[in-house]
């Protein structure tokens, strides 16, 4: 697991503009949270997979755990799926022809392509009927026309978004970053996301907790799910 490391002087900055609250959520309305669980596919869990990150399989019990809770508190589960799509309206061929050798390019389009073994989400992962399975074909599950998480969740009321996945400095800091700005509340969770490093990670834990998320780990994420769904059962 990632050893965290958040320095004095930016968690002060966040309770700074939260009016010297530690954390922005004290209750959740479960039925408006989904736990956006990213990318944590064969071609990123397994391995020797061709983008393999270690830490994503240690993070797997936390995720699942969450997704547990979330399911039973009344939220919703929206498992991503990086995709490859030759034939999507808009081609990324700024990021596969620019930013990629020819030789990557083959790899990263061969691993996911809908239907690739790579594509798969990780076997490991509870995923139940009623969970959501959304494929994207950008970093962020946001982008207009290249995913259709945003109307989905919209359709059924969702505000929050839990964030977990891989990787936490690409495509699950890309989604939180626009979810905040396209309306979101956001819980990004310290040890249910996973990098390449703890430098990587913790970067990107900066800036979440400074500006764009609530910040927290699992055992706060679910006591707080079970705080939540215990206050609305009583009222």
């Amino acid at each position: 697991m990632h050893k965290v490391s958040i320095p004095d002087h930016i968690a002060a900055r966040g309770r700074l503009q939260r009016g010297g609250k530690e954390f922005i959520f004290d209750q959740l309305d479960m039925s408006k949270v989904a736990h956006v669980i990213v990318d944590l596919q064969n071609g990123f869990v397994a391995e020797g997979a061709p983008v393999e990150v270690p830490v994503a399989r240690e993070i797997v019990g936390s995720v699942n755990a969450i997704a547990k809770a979330v399911r039973a508190a009344g939220g919703i589960n929206c498992f991503l799926r990086y995709t490859y799509d030759g034939k999507e309206k808009l081609p990324w061929n700024v990021w596969f022809q620019n930013y990629m050798s020819p030789t990557q390019f083959d790899i990263m389009t061969a691993a996911f392509a809908r239907g690739a073994d790579d594509w798969q989400l990780w076997p490991e992962l509870d995923v139940q009927v009623g969970d959501l399975v959304v494929d994207k074909t950008r970093f962020s599950a946001l982008i207009p026309d290249t995913c259709d998480m945003d109307q989905m969740l919209k359709a059924r009321g969702i505000d929050t978004l839990i964030i977990t996945g891989t990787l936490t400095n690409c495509c699950c800091e890309s989604t939180a970053r626009d979810a905040l700005q396209m309306g979101y509340n956001v819980i990004f969770v310290t040890d249910g996301n996973a990098t390449l490093s703890d430098e990587e990670h913790n970067a990107t834990l900066l800036s979440m907790s400074a500006i764009f998320a609530d910040v927290m780990d699992t055992n706060r994420l679910l006591g707080l799910i079970e705080a939540s769904a215990s206050a609305r059962a009583a009222a």
